[in-house]
């Protein structure tokens, strides 16, 4: 596993790290058990960075990693949290100070700590980051010693852009993958000269770019996978990054002849992401152990050529980019 500077945090965070969605809710069942055994497997891998929020089941992912970290006590381990999809509607007057306040004290009991390492902002309305006072308040939760850091999950561009502009966000979180690449455009240029951390989520999209879904597979009810292709509960960009479904498949059919010798495919599409400098870490999910080994191991591997990843635009170029490309 290689390690890369977080931001200015002063952590050098896994590469390939562990996003802990699935573990928490909305990807079919996961047990207890099955979940604990990909987080210690995580570890096991040199993961050394978690990315959860207070509503992946409603504060059960939380709870499983502060369960790990008493079974791993040894380890340092960074988490990041997320909080603010809690709101029975996205408004900017819900991101007040009490609000923020009163989130951060229920992850630091479902976390079991006094000090949340990274906390940010879950894809809050685009109007929130025209809103000093939001960041004002995050100031004054790190002043008070309930968090270390604070940076921010987005859906667009526009608002990664935006977020850096506030001196003290150390971190975007946004979705960049072989199907979402306009993110490197600028942003990444920018996110760098403020010497700000990327994490990049869903960089699966959704499990599509693993290779092993078809037009016969199937999702269960409460898997997001079945119940927001379009948007129906959060933005259609979480979900397959907001490619049709079949177009989906052929994309991948196509990415699938640039896969080098000696990788899957998720490791190719983790591999791509690592390509990117300005990215401190790809946070994909995983239900079982082996999935998450898999992953971990596309930090080892080498680098993809210019072949492969001139083939991977032309894959987006021909059949992604109208789809997404100026839409987040």
């Amino acid at each position: 596993m290689n390690y890369r500077a977080l931001g200015r945090t002063g952590w050098k965070i896994s590469e390939v790290s562990f996003g802990a969605w699935a573990i928490g809710a909305d990807w079919g069942d996961v047990s207890d058990a099955d979940a604990m055994a990909a987080l210690h497997k995580a570890v096991d891998s040199g993961i050394n960075f978690l990315d959860t929020s207070d509503t992946y089941g409603n504060g059960r992912s939380e709870r499983l990693i502060a369960r790990l970290k008493k079974e791993r006590s040894g380890e340092e381990i960074v988490v990041a949290t997320k909080m603010g999809r809690k709101l029975p509607k996205q408004v900017v007057e819900g991101y007040s100070a009490a609000n923020l306040a009163g989130w951060v004290e229920e992850s630091l009991r479902n976390l079991n700590t006094d000090c949340l390492d990274l906390v940010q902002l879950h894809c809050p309305p685009t109007d929130a980051y025209y809103h000093p006072e939001i960041f004002g308040a995050l100031d004054g939760l790190v002043k008070a010693g309930k968090i270390r850091f604070y940076g921010v999950s987005v859906e667009r561009v526009e608002e990664a852009l935006k977020a850096i502009e506030y001196e003290n966000v150390q971190t975007v979180q946004i979705i960049f993958n072989c199907f979402r690449q306009r993110p490197a455009e600028l942003f990444f240029e920018q996110a760098k000269k403020r010497q700000v951390g990327i994490l990049a989520r869903v960089p699966l999209a959704s499990g599509m770019l693993t290779g092993k879904l078809t037009k016969q597979s199937q999702f269960a009810a409460d898997d997001h996978r079945n119940f927001n292709r379009h948007g129906e509960s959060f933005d259609m960009g979480e979900t397959f990054s907001g490619v049709d479904y079949d177009v989906a498949l052929e994309a991948v059919k196509e990415l699938r002849a640039l896969l080098p010798e000696g990788m899957t495919m998720p490791q190719m599409a983790l591999r791509w992401i690592l390509m990117f400098d300005a990215v401190s870490c790809a946070i994909p999910g995983g239900k079982k152990p082996e999935q998450v080994a898999d992953n971990a191991r596309a930090s080892d591997l080498p680098a993809l050529s210019d072949a492969v990843m001139e083939g991977v635009r032309r894959v987006y170029d021909a059949k992604v980019r109208e789809l997404v490309h100026q839409r987040w």
